[in-house]
């Protein structure tokens, strides 16, 4: 809108200032809006006064600001039920393929459908991660990543590619993270004749910074049921004093402990149980062991043998999509630069006021005022005094 008529009393204001003249007043407010027009400010001109106002980009900002709010609110919204979100741990040398069933857990949008999914999958090839040694930070992370042979669709030719934190695999619409590790002991049971009833690698769940781990084996093939509840440390404390602990995360000196149960493990009771927890109430405990990998252990009154052959590690992602996270990306931006708009440009006016005096003389007045407070106003004020003067000497 055009700028506010000039005031009645300019003296009133905040920053003033007077001279007499004999310039011709028309003339002079012509010129003096010129002045103005030419350094951006809003101009109004009559044959009395010339109203300027300069900083509207401050009502700008706000508005930028307040609407870019509305927008992440409407973005965070068509994200939430629109998109979804799940985990899933994968071990080396295993897949995953972007099904509902392949998930560990999957929180979908109210609007979301399963036909959505991307018809990618990838194979976990190898997990490596570094970690400081000595110092105060004795350790600490330092670097995780996971090479995966990554493909785009169920037809297309794997491609080898690796997943880092703060790097993650974009594909499509979907954003695989990575988001954890562990490590996955492999072992071989046997029953009472020597026959492998059970041969894989466990999923051990670490407890501490030093991946102290804790699994569970659930052996349903054997007569009576075995489970065992292991501890793994990738590296073995000599200290038995506070029992198995790891001192260091990475895989120095691997030890596991393990606890064997014989008995029912209440798989067929039709209740649905955690593959992290074994349930012991119907079960008997038969001993304990540590063995290195390599090492097995003979079970009690010939009920089989247990191998510990190894181990491998295991990574954990969180895959989501989100179809509104750019423009809620976009708006924020754009929220902080309104912002910054609203808050870093003062709203300012100047009035330039000539009427006529008894002596034959015209009074010019120019006063200044401003919407917030603008420590400069009064020099600029002042300046822009000056230069009407040029236009309008004064007199004596």
């Amino acid at each position: 809108r055009k700028p506010p008529i000039a005031p009645r009393n300019l003296s009133r204001l905040p920053a003033y200032t007077s001279w007499k003249s004999s310039v011709d007043p028309v003339q002079a407010l012509t010129q003096s809006a010129k002045l103005l027009s030419g350094k951006r400010w809003r101009v109004r001109v009559t044959n009395e006064w010339v109203s300027a106002e300069k900083g509207y980009l401050r009502e700008t900002g706000n508005l930028v600001f307040h609407m870019s709010l509305l927008i992440i609110l409407l973005a965070v919204g068509l994200g939430g039920s629109m998109g979804f979100k799940g985990t899933v741990l994968v071990r080396e040398g295993t897949g995953f393929a972007d099904n509902v069933t392949q998930f560990d857990t999957f929180s979908p949008g109210r609007f979301f459908t399963p036909e959505r999914l991307s018809p990618f999958s990838f194979e976990l090839k190898d997990f490596a991660a570094s970690y400081q040694v000595g110092g105060d930070q004795n350790g600490a992370a330092r670097m995780f990543r996971a090479d995966v042979a990554l493909r785009d669709t169920p037809e297309s030719t794997p491609r080898d590619v690796r997943i880092e934190v703060n790097h993650p695999l974009r594909i499509q619409d979907t954003t695989v993270y990575l988001v954890g590790h562990g490590y996955s002991p492999t072992f071989t049971v046997r029953d009472r004749g020597g026959n492998v009833v059970w041969q894989d690698s466990a999923i051990f769940l670490p407890q501490d910074g030093n991946f102290t781990s804790t699994g569970v084996i659930k052996v349903p093939d054997t007569v009576p049921q075995l489970g065992f509840q292991g501890f793994f440390l990738p590296t073995a404390s000599a200290d038995a004093t506070f029992g198995p602990r790891s001192e260091f995360p990475a895989a120095g000196r691997p030890k596991v402990f393990l606890l064997a149960w014989t008995g029912d493990l209440g798989l067929d009771s039709g209740v649905p149980q955690s593959v992290y927890r074994l349930e012991t109430k119907k079960m008997k405990r038969v001993g304990t062991i540590a063995i290195k990998p390599g090492q097995g252990w003979r079970l009690p009154n010939g009920q089989g043998t247990i191998t510990f052959d190894g181990f491998k590690e295991w990574a954990s992602f969180s895959i989501t999509r989100d179809p509104g996270k750019g423009w809620a990306l976009t708006s924020s931006i754009l929220a902080i630069i309104g912002l910054s708009l609203s808050l870093l440009i003062p709203r300012r006016r100047i009035w330039l006021r000539v009427s006529a005096e008894p002596d034959g003389t015209n009074l010019y007045e120019v006063a200044g005022l401003s919407k917030t407070e603008a420590p400069g106003l009064l020099d600029e004020v002042g300046a822009y005094a000056q230069e009407f003067k040029t236009l309008a000497p004064e007199v004596n």
